[in-house]
């Protein structure tokens, strides 16, 4: 039977829910689908899948985090919080900033950047081929079209902000298993 300062096994459970379901989606969007996709699926293709299933994998993600958050803070009273305990809701906060960034912002102006790209790319002819590897035609095209270089940096900046937030969370959920496991006594 839990005590006063020990949750319950439902909370326990919860808990562990939502950490192992944030950390797994983070960790297969991160370093195995969008790698796979971008070898295998033509670059718009791919292109359009990502921007359709980004905006719910950075809800999904700032959803967890919320609730985990929630879950901790309620079980460690703010006034008997120790410096570990402080940590887990200080990166429970960060990762609930770095989602809610990409949902918000950095995931929907680079999706909107890969729309315009895409549109330009159309209207060359190209965006058909497979892998993500500059083609000469891409190449000439930045060369020579000034506005379409501008959203390849435009790209390119955006989507290096969003991976930083992506990373920032996915190290979060590890630190915040990490903290848990070292709590385990038994498997």
């Amino acid at each position: 039977m839990p005590t006063d300062t020990e949750p319950s096994n439902t909370i326990k459970l919860l808990h562990l829910l939502f950490l192992s379901t944030s950390w797994g989606m983070q960790i297969w969007v991160t370093f195995v689908a969008g790698f796979v996709m971008s070898r295998h699926l033509p670059r718009h293709t791919f292109g359009s899948l990502q921007r359709e299933l980004f905006p719910y994998y950075f809800h999904i993600s700032s959803t967890c985090a919320f609730l985990n958050l929630t879950l901790f803070a309620m079980c460690h009273p703010s006034e008997r919080l120790s410096e570990e305990h402080t940590t887990q809701i200080i990166l429970f906060f960060v990762c609930i900033a770095a989602s809610v960034l990409n949902a918000q912002w950095f995931g929907q102006v680079t999706s909107d950047i890969v729309a315009d790209l895409h549109a330009v790319e159309r209207s060359h002819g190209l965006g058909q081929e497979v892998g993500l590897v500059a083609s000469e035609s891409r190449r000439n095209l930045r060369a020579s079209n000034p506005s379409y270089r501008q959203l390849c940096r435009q790209f390119a900046l955006y989507h290096a902000l969003s991976s930083l937030c992506n990373l920032c969370c996915v190290v979060c959920s590890g630190l915040s298993l990490y903290h848990l496991a070292a709590k385990l006594s038994a498997l």
